[in-house]
């Protein structure tokens, strides 16, 4: 005798099918936007499916692999590579990203907020830093009691690095009349390893900082959502 086996039912779901609780627009609209998952978010964004899937389905697919961050670095192309994507669902999804990250970029720190530790700053710096295509060197001009007066862009580049003059730097920190400053840049290869030429541009600017009494903190490497801390690897 065929031992009973559970059986489920593989059909995909209409959208109309499910509970009013369920379907992502009501349910924004009763709960808000953080009581949805990222696939009922992505939904939305989709707002129709294809024949037998609907959008819920759709966006599972799409974040099958990766998640958020699997969408937020596939290309158009890639995107419309899987079957319900077209050119303007491809359009609508990357638009939701560049927003979001232009959103990250432009949120302005709060004035005076101490700066405590490395991951304080990493707070300010990865969503302005992580999802770059190149390479930029900023600056977080600090008080006499490190609290953040601002943060400063000294330079841009290419794909692989940024040319920083330590005389554009303390420029900055002395208008600012800054006390302090702590150093960050962000590496597009997504390696937050520091190079040697990282190594040696800490030891310059911190040498710089002590001779002008403005203290260098530390030089923060931001790598997508991952950071390392050059003082505490030991090389400030």
């Amino acid at each position: 005798m065929e031992k009973d086996v559970p059986r489920f039912d593989m059909t995909p779901l209409v959208m109309k099918a499910l509970a009013a609780d369920d379907r992502p627009y009501e349910k924004f609209e009763t709960k808000g936007p953080k009581a949805l998952s990222d696939t009922e978010l992505v939904a939305i964004l989709l707002r129709s499916g294809m024949a037998g899937r609907n959008s819920l389905d759709l966006a599972r697919v799409l974040l099958s692999s990766g998640g958020l961050r699997g969408l937020q670095d596939a290309t158009l192309e890639e995107l419309r590579h899987v079957p319900g994507i077209g050119r303007v669902k491809s359009i609508v999804l990357k638009t939701a990203v560049e927003l979001g990250r232009r959103m990250a970029q432009r949120r302005p720190p709060s004035p005076f907020e101490p700066i405590t530790s490395p991951t304080d700053a990493a707070g300010h710096l990865v969503p302005l830093l992580s999802e770059l295509d190149r390479e930029e060197f900023h600056v977080l001009l600090l008080d006499a009691r490190h609290r953040l007066i601002r943060i400063a862009q000294v330079s841009a580049g290419g794909l692989a690095a940024a040319v920083v003059f330590p005389r554009d730097v303390f420029r900055i920190a002395l208008k600012a009349n800054a006390a302090a400053i702590m150093l960050a840049h962000n590496h597009p290869s997504g390696d937050e390893t520091p190079s040697k030429a990282d190594i040696e541009a800490t030891r310059v600017f911190t040498n710089i900082g002590r001779m002008m009494g403005i203290n260098v903190l530390d030089h923060l490497i931001i790598a997508n959502q991952r950071w390392v801390s050059m003082k505490k690897l030991g090389h400030l």
